[in-house]
């Protein structure tokens, strides 16, 4: 009855299983929510895991999540928003409905979800702590990699969380972020390997664990709120 219980965004794979993996080891209960999460074989079975399909976009998922957590558990502690989608293309060859998707799947869930989440640690009284995958792309841009609409969604992200964690700092509400740069998820898949390791200073390509242990780090860390962790091999430091 003591375990906190957080909630995973975008949890059928990559990030977001290693999240929902991890938090359960660390004794966590997780509810996890994507559009067919129901039918991942990536996320373990256990009577501490719930499965939500649903669309971020869809304001009505946040609900959906937030009772069932609720129902199952009791409370909310956490919210990892780890959904959102990632399109590179130069900025006048992206399409309307290229921006709409991002909008909807990036910003729309983040504001769909982080309002339903804090209304109900409100409620509990006893705080929380609200982490939002981003990218280090948002603010410091690298050449050749054009995602100037993509960071349009990252940067608000961002922005809004930097305003959200003074917002309700005296509710002992944490938000933070998190900017993975290169991870070796399904994402890249099909990339050029060896291009995308010397995108950074430090090449290579970042396992999933280096961002879930980036992830907990500021989920758990008391007195970290405001804080933008970078998990990028120094790609924020500037040109190499």
């Amino acid at each position: 009855m003591n375990a906190k219980t957080i909630i995973v965004t975008g949890a059928s794979q990559g990030i977001g299983a290693g999240l929902v993996k991890t938090f359960l080891d660390r004794g966590y209960n997780v509810v996890a929510t994507s559009r067919k999460v129901s039918e991942s074989k990536e996320l373990p079975v256990s009577d501490r895991l719930i499965r939500v399909d649903g669309d971020v976009a869809d304001a009505a998922t946040a609900e959906a999540v937030v009772n069932a957590a609720v129902k199952a558990f009791g409370k909310v502690d956490g919210l990892i928003n780890n959904a959102g989608i990632f399109i590179a293309k130069p900025f006048t060859d992206t399409t309307e409905e290229d921006y709409r998707q991002l909008l909807s799947i990036n910003l729309d869930g983040f504001v769909y979800m982080t309002q339903r989440v804090i209304t109900q640690m409100l409620a509990q009284g006893t705080g929380g702590a609200i982490t939002s995958i981003t990218s280090p792309l948002a603010d410091h841009p690298i050449a050749g990699v054009p995602a100037a609409v993509a960071m349009i969604t990252k940067g608000g992200i961002e922005s809004a969380s930097l305003n959200l964690a003074m917002e309700y700092a005296q509710q002992g509400i944490r938000v933070n972020t998190v900017g993975p740069g290169i991870v070796d998820t399904p994402m890249h898949a099909n990339g050029p390997k060896d291009i995308l390791a010397t995108l950074s200073p430090i090449h290579g390509i970042s396992a999933i664990q280096e961002v879930v242990d980036a992830v907990v780090f500021v989920t758990e860390a008391p007195r970290v709120t405001g804080e933008a962790l970078r998990v990028d091999g120094g790609a924020h430091l500037g040109k190499w």
